[in-house]
């Protein structure tokens, strides 16, 4: 009877998962549509006082780079650490963490700054992994079963030149390729064939940044935007033609914080020399620089949200701050309320469906229910799920999962 009872409460669980994680998967950085937007459950109002059920927890290695959730699979990478020199490639069972597959892969970081671990997110797309290493490794591998597809070493073909904190742009599909910034000779961007590896294209001379650039249709044609620590520019995705290239040159190449676009305005945010607004033109190759600031929005690692015409943008000193995307100028911030003011202050921010509610992880590892209007900053409720992190969090059916340096969790946000 005993076993029959058991055998009753995991099936249960699995149909749980099973079924919760039907809803929206998140299958690469920022989400299912890469723009910080989630099609959530309804979430409370509060979240318990007594903080959120932990589903599981496992121990992890160093990284900074994100959670893909699809189906019953979690996907990540991480630095095991000494004595290997190794970067590692995890898939996880979601229904209770234990590992599926694995595959580790030598990476030898030297003297890198901040060198605890990978900092991309792994791209899931059509029953594959696309994973980006801090050393230039790109992989690809059948979801399932973790079958290595294909590999290149852009490193050690000369095909990568490493940042002072190495190669963080996560792998962007479009259509049959996927593209990452590896900093090449001639090819800050490069493109290869997703089902083979083969290269399709490189462009660019800019050394490699650390933002993952974002593919927008306008005006009846697509582009890839890119933001590198010398140039913001549109490529045409196909062929990686610049189509235009507007100047922008970054103190210590921290070009970091993926681009929005919101009615036909690319805004880009940087730590030192503030933020600004590109308007694309009726053809590809038309962009003008609309405004720019560099006193109240001063954004380093968060991502921006926009929703009906409005930003909201982690400021180095001042907090989150509200302004309009069409000229810039502050309506209010936040006072340092949503994370901690710091040498570099860091959340991640989400939109909760079509609404002005937003669920947040701050730097100290606390999971924030918010909402945000041009209004003000409306803080509904937090708890801890997680020690202190800069690592982005992934968002599926009922359950959040977040990372830190030593380990993983999940955590169930609405029964």
């Amino acid at each position: 009877m005993r076993n029959l009872f058991t055998v009753s409460v995991a099936l249960l669980l699995a149909i749980d998962f099973c079924a919760a994680l039907n809803a929206e998967d998140w299958p690469r950085w920022r989400g299912p549509r890469g723009d910080g937007t989630w099609q959530a459950p309804k979430l409370p109002g509060q979240w318990p006082a007594e903080g959120l059920p932990v589903v599981w927890k496992q121990s992890l290695g160093g990284g900074y780079g994100g959670i893909s959730v699809v189906g019953d699979r979690l996907y990540v990478m991480d630095r095991p650490g000494p004595p290997k020199q190794q970067e590692r490639v995890l898939c996880l069972n979601t229904q209770n963490g234990e590992t599926v597959w694995e595959h580790s892969y030598d990476a030898h970081y030297g003297d890198m700054a901040y060198g605890n671990g990978p900092r991309a997110t792994p791209t899931v797309h059509d029953n594959r992994v696309y994973t980006f290493g801090v050393k230039g490794h790109v992989h690809c591998f059948d979801a399932e079963s973790g079958e290595l597809i294909w590999k290149q070493d852009l490193f050690a073909k000369g095909d990568a030149k490493i940042p002072e904190w190495g190669l963080s742009a996560s792998p962007v599909i479009w259509n049959d390729l996927v593209i990452v910034q590896p900093g090449a000779p001639g090819g800050c961007f490069v493109a290869l064939d997703r089902n083979t590896g083969e290269e399709i294209w490189r462009s660019g001379e800019d050394p490699a940044g650390y933002c993952t650039p974002i593919v927008v249709r306008h005006n009846g044609y697509e582009q890839l935007i890119c933001w590198t620590p010398l140039h913001i520019m549109g490529l045409e995705p196909a062929s990686g033609e610049i189509q235009w290239s507007i100047p922008y040159e970054i103190t210590y190449g921290v070009s970091i914080a993926t681009p929005v676009f919101h009615d036909g305005i690319v805004f880009i945010t940087g730590y030192w020399h503030g933020s600004k607004a590109i308007k694309l033109g009726d053809e590809p190759q038309g962009a003008e620089l609309v405004w720019e600031e560099n006193r109240w929005l001063r954004g380093l690692m968060s991502q921006p949200l926009c929703r009906n015409g409005y930003v909201y943008s982690l400021d180095k000193h001042h907090g989150l701050v509200c302004f309009p995307i069409a000229d810039g100028k502050k309506i209010w911030n936040d006072k340092n309320k949503m994370t901690p003011r710091g040498r570099n202050p860091q959340a991640n921010l989400v939109w909760l469906g079509d609404s002005d509610r937003a669920i947040i992880l701050n730097s100290e590892g606390e999971l924030i229910l918010a909402r945000l209007t041009p209004d003000g900053y409306d803080e509904q409720s937090r708890t801890k799920i997680i020690g202190e992190t800069w690592a982005h969090p992934a968002f599926a059916g009922k359950f959040a999962f977040a990372r830190s340096d030593t380990e993983i969790v999940c955590v169930r946000l609405v029964e």
